[in-house]
């Protein structure tokens, strides 16, 4: 097993207050997957699948190692995430228009009860520049379960900081872009009844989002598996053009082991 470098989870990418963000952490992972990466990047990135194993710690340098197309972080021997590119399509969530996602981000369910007000991506107690605040509402049924839509405009504190482009936007970084796709599939599955953490995200990132542009990500529901929840988000510029997509896995929890409150409240 080759080792590859370390990987660390800054307090401020916390989903759960003792946790990292699942997809913040999952994205820095898939990150690392560098191999036969240009040096500037406009051809997008493989899709790749991270695996959750445990609540990924925050402040602690993770040791991460490559063997057989696997990239592994883990703790003391312990395996906290894996990586590994996969060949197959993700489904998009069709695009709603900004003004209607503008619109739906008022009946965000977070307003009313949260279960992690500390998370990196949609927690309502994160200030502006701070977490992603990306609060989506309900915009309508799919035959699986809810679409939800939230604008969002990347904050300049999350510039990419390894990768050249052919143009000058600064862009946000792989990780930023992971943790967007990331709690709306939550809210668009049964976050509302059952506390749930990400199990399992797949992602592919087409492009980086431009910092201060407006995007929209949308999500939708595709059902239930006992503890399992499974749903699907996708990534919008103010063109239309897909910049992410992402299908997830969801794992039902109980709540007092990640620091939550119940939405039985």
């Amino acid at each position: 097993m080759r080792p590859v470098t370390e990987l660390l989870v800054p307090q401020r990418f916390c989903g759960p207050p003792d946790s990292g963000n699942g997809g913040w952490t999952a994205g820095a992972l898939a990150a690392l997957d560098r191999a036969d990466a240009p040096d500037d990047r406009t051809d997008g990135w493989p899709t790749i699948e991270v695996s959750l194993r445990q609540p990924p710690p925050l402040d602690t340098p993770l040791q991460v190692s490559e063997a057989g197309g696997v990239l592994t972080a883990s703790l003391d021997g312990s395996v906290v995430a894996t990586a590994h590119r996969v060949e197959r399509e993700l489904g998009l969530v069709d695009p709603v228009p900004h003004d209607v996602a503008t619109a739906a981000e008022s009946s965000y369910p977070g307003h009313e009860f949260h279960p992690f007000p500390t998370c990196f991506a949609c927690g309502t107690s994160r200030s502006e520049g701070d977490g992603l605040r990306i609060f989506p509402g309900q915009t309508g049924d799919g035959p699986a379960g809810a679409l939800v839509a939230a604008p969002w405009t990347p904050h300049p504190s999350l510039h990419e900081d390894w990768h050249t482009y052919v143009d000058d936007a600064p862009r946000a970084s792989v990780a930023a872009t992971w943790a967007a796709l990331d709690c709306i599939g939550g809210w668009a599955g049964d976050l509302t009844e059952r506390l749930m953490v990400l199990g399992r995200m797949t992602a592919r990132v087409d492009d980086l989002p431009v910092i201060g542009e407006p995007h929209v990500v949308v999500g939708e529901g595709r059902g239930q598996d006992g503890r399992k929840t499974l749903t699907a988000a996708t990534l919008y510029d103010a063109d239309g053009r897909v910049v992410a997509t992402a299908e997830h896995t969801w794992i039902a929890v109980d709540a007092e082991l990640f620091g939550g409150h119940s939405p039985t409240r």
